[in-house]
């Protein structure tokens, strides 16, 4: 499994241009919040699901602030019944990494291609997608481009699509 150096050496080989920060270690969005303000570009959050058969994984990344409709997001991607999270061995195992640090770039250590990769098309709006380097204690800043260009090199080509959004509830 690679580790956060392992990943930016990777990247440096890849001549990606990049930027990572060090913090605290944060495990949920809100945690990550105080971290916005210094730190420009567009700041994700990652859901790993399973299919209800599971027989099939997805790494969903959008925007820190999206609440995702799980239900239609089930049939955009042709899951097999109900999506639901996946536990954090099931994590270990195919992504390397522990809850709070799931990361689109935790796609290097899936070399048996379990997990398919999807990236809401907003985040590939800015100027830099800010992301964990498979811990939760730094955050690495990379342009859009260079991320697909990372996810094509470790044969994780993504589906782009239009993440459907909750509705806020009526009154």
């Amino acid at each position: 499994m690679h580790t956060a150096e392992s990943l930016q050496t990777y990247l440096k080989q890849l001549n990606i241009a990049y930027t990572t920060h060090t913090h605290q270690p944060v495990f949920t969005v809100e945690e990550s919040l105080s971290l916005i303000e210094s730190q420009p570009g567009t700041h994700v959050k990652n859901l790993f699901l399973r299919d209800k058969k599971k027989t099939a994984l997805w790494l969903i990344t959008i925007r820190h602030d999206k609440k995702v409709d799980l239900k239609s997001l089930k049939d955009t991607l042709g899951a097999n019944g109900n999506l639901s999270f996946c536990n954090a061995d099931i994590l270990w195992e195919k992504l390397g990494v522990k809850p709070g640090a799931v990361t689109p770039l935790a796609a290097i250590n899936d070399t048996e291609n379990h997990v398919t990769v999807v990236l809401d098309e907003d985040i590939l709006q800015g100027s830099l997608v800010n992301a964990h380097p498979l811990q939760n204690d730094m955050t690495t800043a990379l342009s859009p481009q260079d991320l697909l260009k990372f996810l094509q090199e470790v044969q994780h080509t993504p589906t782009i699509i239009t993440i459907p959004e909750k509705q806020a509830e009526a009154a």
